[in-house]
């Protein structure tokens, strides 16, 4: 029997103490209802969750030695976040840890680090429709879902998202308001796998909906790390050649 995948489910652990709308919604956290959902998957254990008011915000070098992929949800305190940890997290996933950034993640340190852009876009909040379509069915975090499916609740996130080229775009969002966005994007970073996925908002129950739930599960079985060549983190140094160099003097 294989190995299961084990995840940290990481959220501020801020909203549903401080906004009673978002407790009645959430009354574990929005952490809570993402482990609970991914503990129930074959293959996969949730092996913590961790919030902003732990010591080192719950990412220890234990906790992420032991972390196969790392789901991150985030909103009201990016810059609470300790750089320090932040450089910990980009470093082991460049190793090959997995990191799924969720909705408003898009403005946390990590994701920044990770794609050296500013990653600003445009928003709204109007409790509109979503539409999610899936552009590329092959992918492995589009399995068993149907064409499109629709939130009947969201906030708005439109173009310009500013990113990278994504490696892979599996989902396109059209908002009932007539902007589009590109909700569901793949990159690779030294050996590991980042995926942003737009939905999730805290005062609507996105979390609970089947499909976003099915993301969730398929982007961890994605993210997660696969046997690979060594790695180097790059740090300069001088290579000596595999080969004799014939050159002449220059």
């Amino acid at each position: 029997m294989s190995k299961p995948i084990c995840v940290t489910v990481w959220n501020e652990g801020i909203h549903e103490k401080t906004d009673k709308k978002v407790a009645e919604v959430y009354p574990q956290g929005i952490h809570g209802a993402i482990a609970a959902h991914l503990g129930k998957q074959q293959g996969i254990e949730v092996v913590a969750t961790a919030t902003l008011e732990q010591p080192e915000h719950g990412l220890t070098e234990a906790v992420l030695e032991k972390t196969d992929v790392l789901t991150w949800w985030a909103h009201m305190a990016h810059d609470q976040v300790e750089d320090k940890i932040v450089d910990r997290v980009h470093k082991r996933v460049l190793e090959g840890m997995g990191l799924i950034l969720l909705h408003s993640g898009h403005f946390s340190k990590i994701f920044q680090k990770l794609m050296g852009t500013g990653c600003g876009l445009k928003w709204r909040e109007a409790a509109e429709m979503e539409r999610l379509w899936v552009v590329r069915p092959g992918h492995p975090i589009a399995d068993g879902l149907p064409e499109y499916f629709e939130l009947a609740h969201t906030e708005m996130y439109g173009e310009l998202f500013d990113i990278p080229q994504p490696d892979e775009l599996v989902f396109i969002s059209w908002f009932e308001g007539g902007e589009v966005f590109r909700s569901g994007c793949c990159w690779h970073r030294g050996k590991g796998k980042v995926f942003y996925f737009r939905p999730g908002h805290e005062t609507f129950p996105i979390y609970y909906d089947e499909n976003v739930l099915k993301v969730l599960a398929n982007a961890v079985r994605w993210a997660a790390p696969i046997p690979g060549s060594p790695f180097s983190l790059g740090i300069p140094d001088i290579t000596e050649p595999l080969n004799p160099i014939r050159g002449g003097e220059g």
